[in-house]
C-alpha cells in the first residue's frame, strides 16, 4: 500500500511553476500580466461516465475527459483489466496493453467474419500504400513472411 501522506511542498521544485512570482520563463517571452491568470481557471464538468473506463491506479480521480469509443471487451478486456492494476512504470502494464491491441485486431476479424463480412486486410493494413512508397520494404516482409511460412509448414508436415 503506497503512502500519500507526503508533504508534498517539502519536495524541492514541487510546484515550482504554480508561483506567479516564481516564473523561470519571464526573460524569454513576453509578458502581459494575464500568463498566471489560467492558474484560476473554472474547471469543466466531468464527461459523463456511461460505459467501463480503465483508469491508472496511480491516479486518486477520474480525469475529466476520457475515451470512450471501444470499452474493453472480450479477451483483449480480460488483459487491459490486468495491465490496469499494476503500476505504469512497470513492463506488466505497458507489454500486455500492447498485446491487448493485438488480440483486440483478432477479435475485430472474427466479429467481421461472423456478421459475414470480409475484411480487406490489404487495404486497411495500408498495402497499397506501403507498395507506393516502400517496395523493397514490402518484398523484404512478404519474403519474410513466406520463409517463416514454409519452415512452419515443413515443421508441422515432420510431425505428422
Amino acid at each position: 500500500m503506497k503512502n500519500y501522506s507526503i508533504d508534498y511542498k517539502q519536495i524541492p521544485g514541487w510546484g515550482m511553476d504554480s508561483d506567479p512570482e516564481n516564473e523561470p520563463t519571464y526573460p524569454m517571452k513576453n509578458y502581459t500580466g494575464d500568463d498566471h491568470n489560467r492558474i484560476n481557471y473554472e474547471r469543466s464538468q466531468p464527461q459523463p461516465q456511461d460505459v467501463e473506463i480503465l483508469m491508472s491506479n496511480e491516479r486518486p480521480a477520474m480525469t475529466t475527459v476520457f475515451g470512450t469509443s471501444v470499452p474493453p471487451s472480450g479477451l483483449s478486456g480480460v488483459i487491459r483489466r490486468w495491465a490496469f492494476t499494476h503500476s505504469e512504470d512497470r513492463y506488466r502494464h505497458w507489454i500486455p496493453l500492447i498485446l491487448a491491441d493485438r488480440v483486440n485486431v483478432v477479435e475485430g476479424i472474427i466479429e467481421d467474419i461472423s456478421k459475414g463480412q470480409i475484411p480487406n486486410c490489404f487495404a486497411e493494413g495500408g498495402w497499397k500504400m506501403e507498395l507506393k512508397y516502400n517496395p523493397k520494404g514490402v518484398i523484404i516482409k512478404a519474403a519474410t513472411y513466406a520463409a517463416v511460412g514454409f519452415f512452419l509448414y515443413q515443421a508441422l508436415k515432420k510431425k505428422r
